[in-house]
């Protein structure tokens, strides 16, 4: 080969034998481990997955977070707290997992703080009412559960294992949403149409969690043929509404799309467009409480400052005796 060096050849000749063997690796079905040989790209992909996936969960406690104090009664008030407080866990897990990739936490944290980093859309709209709170559980925990029970089977282990217990707790999660939905559709006419106004806003930021059209979603291709996703955006959101429209419906609830149908001869519900012009403004910080999501991020950083100094500086006395 003209301009080419034997050794470029042969280096050339390796990686590509170190990538068919790691394929086959993932389509016989075996996990990843950290000290594996793994394409760069692979790497990057999966450090852009979970640092977005557990910025989501950090920045999700906040939302519902706001009502805490505000709940209807003490058992609610627990119950929602205990929701919080697993969002913060599974956040860890998950930069835990990142972390085994070779990228530190204090990175990760930096790219966020710095709007460099992203996480899911849907925690930038506003909790207006108590039902708002039980429309996230029932809606947002339920596409979440979608999603992660498909990582729970990623080729990457440390990102497969922290899915188990994380799809574990928000199943509970969801239940949570759903008998809040279920006691305000059953309630005063006053409750319906909460929790009715509800769904109304929360519909089309839920379906835009799945991401992108698979069109126009340029990771998909790379994330399939690695065995990181398992499902396209497209396949996931299906799933998603041939099982909650039914559910909604039987409520007496209704969808807040005109389009909607039951198609017979796929077995699917089909919708009309999504709002997906509103999905990037929302992306590029645009939506209606991003800066507030950031802000709050920013603000916890800070106040916690002091923590990670004084462990920092008892680590560094641990070191030194």
């Amino acid at each position: 080969m003209y301009g080419t060096t034997t050794g470029e050849i042969d280096e050339t000749q390796e990686e590509q034998e170190r990538l068919l063997a790691f394929e086959a690796r993932i389509a016989r079905g075996e996990k990843i481990e950290p000290g594996d040989w793994m394409p760069a790209e692979y790497r990057r992909q999966l450090i852009r997955m979970i640092s977005q996936h557990a910025h989501s969960e950090i920045v999700g406690q906040l939302p519902e977070g706001a009502w805490i104090t505000r709940a209807p009664s003490l058992r609610r008030k627990m119950i929602l707290l205990a929701k919080v407080q697993d969002e913060a866990g599974h956040g860890q897990y998950l930069y835990h997992a990142a972390e085994t990739l070779g990228v530190r936490r204090e990175e990760m944290l930096e790219a966020l703080l710095a709007g460099k980093a992203k996480y899911s859309n849907v925690f930038n709209y506003p909790t207006l009412t108590w039902a708002d709170v039980g429309v996230i559980g029932y809606l947002v925990d339920f596409a979440a559960i979608l999603n992660q029970t498909m990582l729970a089977r990623c080729s990457y282990g440390p990102y497969a294992r922290a899915m188990v217990r994380i799809c574990a707790e928000e199943n509970f999660h969801k239940k949570q949403g759903q008998d809040i939905v279920i006691r305000l559709a059953q309630g005063t006419p006053c409750q319906r149409a909460m929790v009715q106004d509800a769904i109304n806003r929360w519909w089309q930021p839920t379906l835009m969690m799945f991401g992108p059209p698979d069109h126009d979603s340029p990771n998909t291709p790379i994330l399939k043929r690695w065995g990181i996703k398992t499902k396209t955006n497209d396949e996931l959101r299906q799933v998603f509404l041939d099982t909650i429209v039914p559910e909604l419906h039987a409520l007496g609830l209704t969808i807040p799309d005109p389009d909607l149908r039951y198609d017979e001869g796929s077995g699917h519900w089909l919708i009309g467009p999504i709002h997906w012009d509103e999905f990037w403004r929302v992306v590029r910080g645009e939506g209606p409480c991003n800066k507030e999501r950031m802000a709050a991020r920013i603000q916890a950083h800070e106040d916690g400052r002091w923590v990670r100094q004084a462990l920092a500086a008892y680590a560094q006395k641990q070191t030194a005796a």
